[in-house]
């Protein structure tokens, strides 16, 4: 058996299970469950409780009794009501903050984001004081973090280039996408800029209450345009945004064009620090994130927890066959009532 078959067949096994399991991917890589109950960037999801996560070895593909407790225990520390993301996702956003510098050749543009609804929301914030929330993406960026700014998998395919997709749409990946890199914003040493690459559906400004903007479409498009000209720059000092921008039936052929080549090795190499996380389409639903993997170090694909079916997983692994660093998020996980109660605890 494979270990792509393995690893569809764990997926399939699961969704029967009471608890979250870890999901192994591929030999070298670890694997994290993700315990939320709902992607905020979904427009009716209620509120996603602070998740929880589990590593474990990537060749350990069948549970033993130890591993089952363990993956019980460190899966379920998500609570919280599950209207307050229903109301966050709603609620009318405050209106963005656009601030513009003076006229010149490239105008830099800064966004404000509103870090109170965004926490609100079930999100990474600075301001969030230590959560279970925090934790599991603290989890989920080091083994990638260590592995960006190592030598590159491939040649052209830099491992400070993350692309984080799904096999379908609703399982989490924007949710995912934003949290990691806020996550990463907290770094001392790196900074990051996020990518909605969701050309045909993009949510990222959506989820974070920001109003639609010129962004990579645009750049590909017209290259009388430079980075600098659509970035946003946001209050979080670590972080700026590239929006997907306008949307044109050509996005396939652009992604795959010598001037996108051109422009993520550019991104990827213009700041030795920056790390750079693509919200990519679903892979089993269009055609453009195949080819943005194709640009990638770094894949990290989101599966949906009692969902997802062993059918896509295997279909969408198989699109990922010739990415080497592929790490998956099992997300919304099944809780266990009460273990949050454990969460808090205190050195004396």
């Amino acid at each position: 058996m494979s270990i792509i078959e393995k690893a569809a067949s764990r997926i399939d096994h699961t969704r029967n299970t009471p608890a979250p399991a870890a999901v192994p991917v591929e030999t070298d890589e670890q694997v994290v469950a993700l315990n939320q109950h709902a992607a905020p960037a979904a427009a009716a999801a209620p509120a996603p409780a602070a998740p929880a996560i589990h590593a474990v070895p990537l060749e350990t593909f069948a549970p033993t009794p130890a591993e089952s407790a363990a993956a019980a225990v460190a899966s379920a520390t998500a609570s919280g009501s599950a209207s307050a993301t229903a109301a966050a996702a709603h609620a009318a956003p405050a209106q963005p903050h656009i601030h513009r510098a003076p006229s010149g050749k490239h105008s830099a543009r800064k966004v404000d984001l509103d870090l109170a609804r965004m926490r609100d929301a079930g999100m990474v914030t600075a301001a969030s004081g230590r959560t279970s929330l925090l934790e599991d993406f603290r989890v989920i960026k080091r083994p990638l973090l260590k592995r960006a700014f190592g030598e590159a998998s491939a040649p052209g395919r830099p491992n400070n280039l993350i692309m984080v997709t799904s096999s379908l749409p609703g399982e989490g990946k924007t949710y995912c996408a934003i949290n990691l890199a806020m996550s990463i914003a907290m770094e001392l040493d790196h900074t990051v800029l996020l990518v909605d690459a969701d050309v045909a559906r993009p949510s990222v400004l959506r989820t974070l209450g920001l109003p639609a903007q010129r962004g990579l479409m645009d750049i590909l498009i017209d290259d009388k345009l430079d980075l600098s000209d659509v970035m946003l720059r946001t209050n979080v000092d670590t972080l700026s945004i590239l929006p997907a921008g306008t949307s044109t039936p050509r996005a396939t052929e652009l992604l795959a064009s010598s001037t996108m080549s051109n422009m993520v090795n550019e991104i990827a190499n213009r700041y030795p620090d920056r790390v750079i996380i693509f919200d990519s389409p679903p892979l089993l639903l269009t055609s453009e994130s195949r080819v943005l993997a194709s640009h990638m170090g770094q894949i990290v694909m989101v599966v949906e927890a009692q969902t997802t079916t062993q059918h896509a997983v295997k279909e969408s692994l198989r699109q990922l066959e010739g990415c080497s660093n592929v790490n998956l998020i099992y997300n919304k996980a099944r809780d266990i009532p009460g273990i949050e109660e454990t969460y808090d605890y205190h050195y004396g």
